[in-house]
């Protein structure tokens, strides 16, 4: 048998769902961003998945100057794969989404895979007391919004940011018809391997978090790519982070955790930073006689650029 790939452990630090009201943990500022994002590196994170909030109120931005204020300093703090978020927020035009990524030019960014219907509002339900105005709205608003992903729209960042700057892609597949979509531009010659699947499980509008899913989701790529062209990476929203991620781990494949998937480490303990998150999984992985990879290893095994290139 081949010898299994280290693991990749990658970290998405604040995303732009969870609301102030959900988490005291949740990282909002510049300092908080940056503070979290290098202790996740500190115990194991090799990849940082990153977007920006508004530091007044803690709302999702695009707006790269609050990208400046933390991303520099991660990047002269660790030694870590800076991954930049393409997809910002449901609320964001496209131009918004890539005006830090087209400035920053990083090694890697996220890329959606297809529009979707993608909410957490019963979410608000369960939110008595919000510390903003604008979060329950926000919340409440995601049961009637779409969040566009179209065909075009995935090739202008293929073409601006893949050919252009180089940055190479996690391709967040929420279901099997993305792979699918990934698989045509594979096809039309817009993205070239080693390809990085980030499978998605447990968002409202996306597949389910059931186990049967990512069998169906690592046979659906070993159909469409074969196995030695691409790496496959799980992350499991909510309460089904750390069961989906073990078993993602088993069959060979990589993980992410952080507070832009789920509040919690436990059941009913909310975390109280993205590396409690990476240090229990790195935890589990480790008696599962798993090595982590370190950020150069896991830039070979996904051919990026490296840091300093731009």
């Amino acid at each position: 048998m081949p010898v299994p790939d280290k693991v990749i452990i990658s970290c998405a630090v604040t995303g732009s769902v969870h609301t102030p009201s959900m988490s005291p943990h949740l990282p909002l500022t510049p300092e908080q961003i940056a503070e979290q994002a290098i202790g996740a590196a500190e115990v194991g994170a090799a990849i940082l998945h990153l977007h920006a909030r508004d530091p007044a109120d803690g709302r999702p931005t695009p707006d790269p100057a609050v990208f400046e204020r933390f991303v520099p300093r991660i990047e002269a703090a660790t030694d870590a794969v800076i991954n930049i978020t393409t997809g910002g927020s449901t609320r964001m035009t496209l131009e918004e989404r890539l005006a830090y990524p087209l400035r920053r030019k990083p090694e890697m960014c996220s890329l959606n895979m297809g529009s979707m219907n993608f909410s957490i509002h019963p979410a608000a339900r369960r939110i008595t007391e919000w510390k903003h105005d604008w979060e329950k709205p926000y919340i409440e608003g995601m049961e009637d919004l779409i969040f566009r992903n179209t065909f075009r729209d995935i090739a202008h960042i293929l073409r601006v940011l893949g050919d252009e700057c180089g940055t190479r892609f996690e391709f967040e597949c929420y279901d099997t018809g993305h792979l699918y979509n990934l698989a045509h531009f594979v096809d039309e010659g817009l993205v070239r391997g080693p390809l990085f699947i980030q499978g998605i499980f447990g968002i409202l509008g996306g597949q389910g978090p059931d186990p049967e899913n990512l069998v169906t989701m690592r046979a659906t790529a070993d159909r469409l790519f074969g196995r030695g062209a691409y790496r496959f990476s799980v992350l499991g929203a909510g309460r089904h982070q750390m069961p989906l991620l073990t078993m993602g781990a088993v069959m060979g494949g990589h993980v992410r955790v952080g507070l832009e998937d789920s509040l919690y480490l436990g059941r009913g303990q909310l975390a109280r930073s993205c590396a409690e998150q990476v240090a229990k999984i790195r935890r589990i992985l480790e008696e599962l006689s798993l090595e982590i990879a370190t950020p150069d290893e896991a830039r070979a095994m996904l051919a990026l650029k490296g840091r300093d290139a731009r």
